[in-house]
């Protein structure tokens, strides 16, 4: 390819999600609502925790970071697939590609991450309930968001460097909407088996070690419920938990589904389709699931949304 780098590409074609033009419009118009809703839905959870003392507590200030992640993971590939499709070029350049795959990685592994703090905070908050102000302090609250961006920025970083040193001399149409670790080791033309090795390992600590970390938290925190003689105090229990496990499901269900499955599984609808529900339709849920299910929740919303009304007039 004329202006080809050191990679022998000098750009990607992002295929999307259909080449039928009336399923492009339907989809193109479909996914600006979500991005919408997801930006719009986290954003107004982040100013009303902000805004009522009464939710300046560690599971609300997991929640608020979880919600700003959840706007900055969305934005990592959505407006580039709608610019693309307003613009009519369904190209991304090596390095914007490159770019566009590590903030990917690191917000997806951030999210893993914050996930797996608040499964925490609900197992002290219901397992040692008389202990939790001296155990969930604001400085250790500080602590894990701090090391859930580090460690994902380590993890994002080491799968972008290790791409760089890979040849594309092939086509150069990746079978997605946008640039994914997986579907690019498939385009490579090089030797990817060091790649695929730190996949199934340093890339799975993000993923699998949380994942093992929220089944823990969440069978000693079911263990201690059923303790709990009355039924009224097991549905309170419940509830309080059951917005964060319907979260972690989606999340967790389709993007182990995409990275830990056998190849032979996979083919590029199912991985395409799965991914649209761990970058788009998780973080789209998450202020729903959170506030629907919630009464402090409910209620700071409707008090900023008074606020806000008043000081528009």
């Amino acid at each position: 390819m004329e202006g080809a780098n050191l990679s022998g590409v000098s750009e990607f074609l992002l295929l999307g999600l259909s080449q039928d033009p009336r399923q492009q419009q339907l989809l193109f118009s479909a996914f600006l609502s979500m991005y919408l809703l997801t930006g719009l839905g986290n954003l107004l959870i982040i100013l009303a925790i902000a805004a009522d003392p009464r939710l300046h507590t560690p599971m609300y200030f997991f929640l608020a970071n979880l919600a700003f992640v959840d706007v900055c993971f969305t934005s990592t590939t959505i407006p580039k697939m709608l610019a693309n499709h307003v613009s009519g070029h369904k190209g991304i350049s090596y390095s914007g590609c490159l770019t566009q795959m590590f903030f990917f990685i690191w917000f997806a592994g951030i999210d893993s991450f914050l996930l797996t703090a608040m499964a925490y905070d609900r197992f002290v908050a219901i397992c040692h309930p008389l202990h939790y102000t001296t155990s969930i302090t604001p400085r250790l609250c500080g602590f894990l968001v701090t090391a859930s961006w580090a460690s994902a920025f380590a993890n994002a970083l080491t799968h972008t460097v290790l791409l760089t040193r890979l040849l594309f001399c092939g086509h150069n149409q990746v079978p997605h909407f946008f640039c994914d670790l997986s579907p690019l080791l498939k385009l490579a033309c090089s030797d990817t088996s060091l790649n695929d090795i730190m996949v199934y390992t340093v890339g799975a600590l993000p993923i699998i070690t949380p994942f093992v970390g929220i089944l823990t938290s969440y069978t000693r925190i079911f263990t201690a419920v059923l303790r709990i003689p009355s039924t009224g105090g097991k549905w309170k229990a419940f509830s309080t938990c059951g917005s964060h496990l319907s979260v972690v499901s989606l999340f967790y269900g389709t993007l182990i589904g995409v990275y830990f499955s056998p190849t032979s599984s996979h083919t590029a609808q199912k991985d395409t389709a799965a991914a649209v529900m761990y970058t788009v339709v998780t973080p789209m849920m998450n202020p729903f699931i959170y506030t629907l299910r919630n009464k402090d929740m409910k209620g700071a919303l409707m008090t900023f949304v008074r606020r806000t009304a008043v000081l528009v007039r």
